[in-house]
């Protein structure tokens, strides 16, 4: 198998792209035919693959009779993919060239619509999703800052109370002074105690 995706890859895909792309360079018309007529071949045997390798692969010498598919439709002696394109893909494309334009044609405007229709249905989620996180992290945020300023206030207070506000003072030092008796009382007791 791993000789085979080799082999493909070296003489299926690589050889012909380089050859492809001199065709190109030179602008040479019939090499531009044999090649485009390779590459619509290729594409048709890669499809036939995907569904061949599910039912075929034990088959004996599967792998190598596919080896051998891709060299005679390269081989210049041969013309493998100009006399499959001319007697058989030529011909049907032809004759089925206008129903294939409209399929294509449908499809693309059903998944045109079906991808207006998901893009609005992840816009609206997804404007949803933003407004709750934000809501709640408003919530949050307004709450860490109040913690926080409820902090920062308390160790303003006992640097210098002269830059905090009377009445944010009064409030904090109310909730202050309950707890510095209760300290003193059991600082008091315990040293009354000792002596």
């Amino acid at each position: 198998y791993c000789l085979f995706v080799f082999s493909r890859l070296i003489f299926g895909t690589l050889y012909p792209a380089y050859y492809s792309y001199k065709a190109v360079k030179s602008k040479d018309i019939k090499e531009y035919v044999k090649w485009m007529m390779y590459w619509i071949i290729f594409a048709l045997f890669t499809t036939a693959e995907t569904f061949t390798d599910i039912f075929l692969c034990w088959f004996p010498f599967y792998y190598e009779l596919k080896i051998a598919f891709v060299a005679w439709l390269l081989s210049p002696y041969t013309k493998g993919s100009s006399l499959l394109y001319r007697k058989f893909v030529h011909p049907t494309l032809s004759s089925k060239e206008k129903e294939i334009d409209d399929c294509l044609i449908q499809a693309k405007d059903r998944s045109y619509d079906a991808l207006v229709h998901f893009g609005k249905r992840g816009l609206n989620v997804a404007a949803t999703a933003a407004v709750m996180a934000a809501s709640k992290g408003q919530g949050a945020l307004s709450e860490r800052l109040r913690s926080f300023s409820m902090q920062d206030l308390s160790t303003i207070r006992g640097d210098s109370s002269s830059t905090v506000p009377p009445s944010v003072t009064v409030r904090t030092s109310s909730k202050q002074s309950h707890p510095k008796p209760s300290r003193s009382a059991s600082e008091g007791t315990g040293s009354s105690g000792k002596s």
